[in-house]
């Protein structure tokens, strides 16, 4: 009997620094700030980081339709620059563990609200299920640039 007081009295302290060691590594990963980058989207081109990691949240800096591949803007419709800027916002996912399911926000910068209905139709492709709560503005983009897309993904 006393052997098996010791066997429990083992396990317990075992669960306890488990349990210890694991809440001091959520601890310490809440409050590290970690830069994201991969060459799979766009490099940032300024004073900037392709997002942002901060604890369980990732914070993606304004997508814009650039080909990382060639570094040149996708012209033409609306449709194919949301799909680049999408797929942008999906590889930057893939480089820190995640997909588009853990995207819980996006603001969406958009030249032409003419344009919503064509953008909302591809968007919809991305996040058919349970999409992410999102705003969208009107914004003077910069040359042929019709949309660009924030996001805030999380586990």
């Amino acid at each position: 009997m006393k052997r098996l007081g010791n066997v429990v009295e083992q396990l317990r302290r075992s669960l306890y620094f488990l349990l210890l060691f694991a809440s001091a590594a959520v601890a310490a990963d809440r409050g590290e700030r970690i830069v994201i980058a991969t060459p799979n989207a766009p490099v940032a081109q300024g004073p900037y980081s392709q997002a942002i990691k901060y604890g369980g949240l990732l914070f993606i800096a304004g997508q814009v339709p650039v080909d990382p591949v060639t570094n040149q803007w996708v012209r033409g419709k609306i449709e194919d620059q949301t799909r680049r800027v999408l797929d942008n916002v999906k590889a930057i996912l893939v480089a820190n563990g995640m997909t588009m399911a853990n995207v819980l926000s996006t603001t969406v910068y958009l030249r032409d609200f003419g344009e919503f209905q064509r953008m909302n139709a591809v968007y919809a492709e991305y996040f058919s299920v349970e999409p992410p709560a999102r705003v969208t503005v009107p914004s003077s983009l910069p040359g042929d640039m019709l949309i660009e897309i924030s996001a805030v993904a999380g586990r």
